[in-house]
């Protein structure tokens, strides 16, 4: 778009841009003035109202009477960033009389609220119509960067908190979704008889916010508060800018291709050592060792011990570096203050991967042993995993170099933990529930390799469809939330953030920063990148489990047959908890079900086909269910009854569904079973044949179904 400058500057806007910062700098200040922060947003082309800055009370009558009343009044001074607080705001000044003797009350409240302050003089604004006030803001967050914000702004900002978070730079169509993204997202549609505000214009402003401060480093809050939305046009009222000119050292980040290079030889490897490997039982080197042989892992195995010959049947060395072949990945069973020397070894045999499973570095306050290992690594061009990790597994390699229990079930989902309290869950899980994994990997501390490294070896892996995370904290968000972007697009991304209740608000000298609850924009960001978000553990596994068994849905109509009206109701329920649509039930097709059921069941949406019914009632109402092009998915409530046996109602969906199958018609089908304890077995049978059941709960399976769509959306396949 083209920047919008003040005829009166002649200066470019780059130019105009670096001017102000450096004078800002010179002057020993964090904030730029309003009349600077105008200048700025002209430069940008954000709209402001029509102001001037007075040195006195005359020349504030002066621009008053240039402007038109009424005007507004503030005070400027480096020192006060809250205006307010300082008494030093005016507004709805109707005359010059008025206006003399609100700059003299202006400047006199603020040398009493701050004796020392630099009082530069009082801006004179052009007051603008009223309109809806909301906020459109920035702030520079540790893990994500620069964030632009948007929401319901004036005096209610900080009581309401009514607001929503994106990555900058934004697009048009991302800050089109912001403005549906808060609570009060129909208060910009118009309310009561009023009209809908200027949609575009408030979107322009948040796309030039985010332009602007992607493009001015320097700039690490920013707040327009209020935004008068209207319904032709938005102009911001008063615009504050903080600063920080402090150098920042960038993370270090390998290319894309450098990552799936490295974690490819590290995940699939052909030879692996194991450092401190033991021949002792229980230590944690013998029980890597016993995992790898036990294990079937096929490649090359090198213990690695300073005094032994051979370990369980394998020839042991004193050092990596007399290994004669390649090693693809070495994993640490030694104490912590060992680890330096052996990975100074590791980066001289020029092998690509560490697996760090020793414990004793940042997590029990030793950073500087993690970050000497972390600049060893950096100096030869090893990765690293963990350290204080418990391993990791592959599956398609036979691949088990942990020291905790060995996992052989193969399948599609690949499954990552920061605990390895959450590790050994995701086993247990995995193996109760019969899921396949590709894989399960342990990042611990995080000194290297993280999740954005494990997603894009994933999403090149053909032997991983799903993968599911739980993460504590985003070491670089940013990158994260790239590589999200870009993976889930291809293959769904399931993410459980730990200590999501904790606020997580840093002090800030902004509205916007002060809002900015950390897992606000954790929720914000990770649909933004198309992260499917799981609320608990219980939520992460079934995803990972669930998800990749469902067909993507072609459209959003979900029909619900059930056998019991309770079930109806809380499985309706569900359906709105987990942002799925009820289809509206069209006249002819209410008719057809109504062929069915009996004449006291209901047909609508939920169907309810009442407990009685012989199998033919679920076999036909699902038939059609199925076989009508307006549904695209179903949600099955099973009632237990004699009449129709939780196996015999587990064996009939099965049936129509390869019948429609066999026909080239797929929809994904869930069911929630009620019953005595044989609703287990048919509940297993149906998941063990591409439908989703569960026994005793109508909020998970949908909860399932409604993941597999807010995958399928944010990929633009639905």
């Amino acid at each position: 778009m083209t920047t919008v400058i003040d005829p009166l500057h002649t200066e470019r806007p780059t130019d105009v841009v670096r001017r102000l910062l450096d004078t800002a700098k010179a002057e020993g200040r964090n904030a730029l003035t309003a009349p600077e922060a105008k200048q700025l947003c002209d430069v940008y082309g954000i709209p402001v109202p029509k102001e001037g800055l007075a040195t006195s009370a005359e020349e504030a009558v002066t621009l008053a009477e240039g402007m038109g009343f009424p005007v507004v009044m503030k005070i400027v001074s480096p020192q006060i960033l809250h205006k307010t607080e300082a008494r030093g705001v005016l507004v709805g000044l109707q005359n010059a009389d008025a206006v003399r003797q609100g700059f003299e009350a202006i400047m006199e409240n603020a040398r009493a609220y701050d004796p020392g302050a630099d009082l530069i003089g009082v801006q004179v604004q052009q007051m603008l119509q009223s309109g809806v006030e909301v906020i459109v803001g920035s702030i520079t967050d540790p893990s994500f960067g620069k964030l632009v914000a948007f929401g319901l702004g004036g005096v209610l900002v900080e009581v309401l908190k009514d607001i929503t978070f994106r990555l900058a730079p934004v697009r048009r169509e991302e800050a089109l979704s912001m403005l549906d993204g808060i609570q009060a997202a129909e208060m910009l549609k118009g309310v009561r008889g009023g009209k809908a505000v200027d949609h575009e214009a408030l979107a322009e402003v948040i796309v030039n916010v985010s332009r602007l401060v992607d493009e001015v480093p320097e700039i690490v809050e920013l707040d327009l508060n209020p935004v008068f939305a209207r319904e032709n046009g938005a102009t911001a009222a008063d615009v504050r800018v903080v600063l920080d000119f402090a150098a920042r050292t960038p993370r270090y980040r390998p290319s894309q291709e450098q990552i799936v290079r490295q974690m490819n030889r590290i995940m699939k490897p052909e030879a692996v050592a194991v450092i401190g490997a033991s021949a002792e039982d229980g230590k944690i080197g013998n029980s890597v060792m016993k995992n790898l042989i036990n294990g079937g892992y096929k490649g090359e195995i090198y213990p690695i011990h300073p005094k032994a010959d051979n370990i369980l049947g394998y020839r042991a060395y004193k050092s990596v570096k007399d290994v004669p072949g390649d090693i693809d990945v070495a994993v640490f069973a030694i104490p912590a203050k060992f680890v330096a020397q052996a990975l100074d070894e590791v980066g001289e045999k020029k092998i690509p991967g560490a697996v760090l499973i020793p414990s004793g570095f940042a997590e029990t306050g030793n950073v500087e042993g993690q970050e000497e290992i972390v600049a060893i690594a950096r100096k030869h061009d090893v990765r690293l995993m963990g350290p204080n990790i418990y391993g990791f597994y592959y599956t398609p390699k036979n691949l088990c170099a942990t020291f905790c229990t060995p996992y052989d079930v193969k399948g599609k989902a690949a499954l990552s933990s920061q605990s390895g309290g959450i590790g050994m869950a995701i086993i247990g899980f995995s193996r109760s529930a019969k899921m396949g994994v590709s894989a399960i990997v342990g990042l611990g501390n995080k000194s290297d390799i993280d999740e954005d490294d494990l997603l894009y070896f994933f999403e090149q892996d053909d032997n991983t469809q799903v993968v599911a995370m739980h993460c504590e904290d985003l070491k670089d968000g940013r990158a994260f939330a790239e590589a999200a972007k870009q993976v889930s697009k291809k293959k769904p991304v399931v993410v459980l953030k730990a200590g999501r209740t904790a606020l997580g608000a840093r002090a800030a000298s902004s509205h916007t920063g002060a809002l900015a609850g950390n897992d606000r924009i954790y929720e914000d960001v990770l649909r933004q990148s198309g992260v499917v978000r799981a609320r608990s553990l219980q939520d992460l596994l079934q995803f990972a489990r669930g998800i990749p068994v469902l067909p993507t849905p072609k459209g959003e109509n979900v029909v619900i047959i059930t056998g019991a009206g309770g079930s109806g109701v809380l499985l309706s329920d569900a359906c709105v908890d987990n942002g799925l649509s009820l289809m509206a039930m069209p006249p002819d097709l209410d008719a057809a079900f109504r062929k069915f059921i009996p004449p006291f069941g209901a047909a609508g949406n939920p169907v309810d086909i009442t407990g009685g019914e012989p199998p033919s009632t679920y076999q036909n109402t699902i038939r059609l269910g199925l076989e009508d092009d307006r549904i695209h998915a179903l949600i099955l409530g099973y009632w237990h009854t004699i009449i129709t046996p939780p196996m015999v109602f587990a064996k009939l969906v099965i049936e129509v569904k390869e019948e429609m199958k066999a026909k080239g018609i797929e929809k994904p089908i869930v069911a929630s079973l009620a019953g005595d304890v044989q609703v287990e077995e048919a509940a297993s049978h149906l998941y063990d044949h591409g439908v989703v059941a569960y026994p005793y709960t109508t909020e998970t399976p949908v909860a399932v179904l409604g993941a597999k769509y807010k995958w399928a959306r944010a990929a633009g396949l639905v």
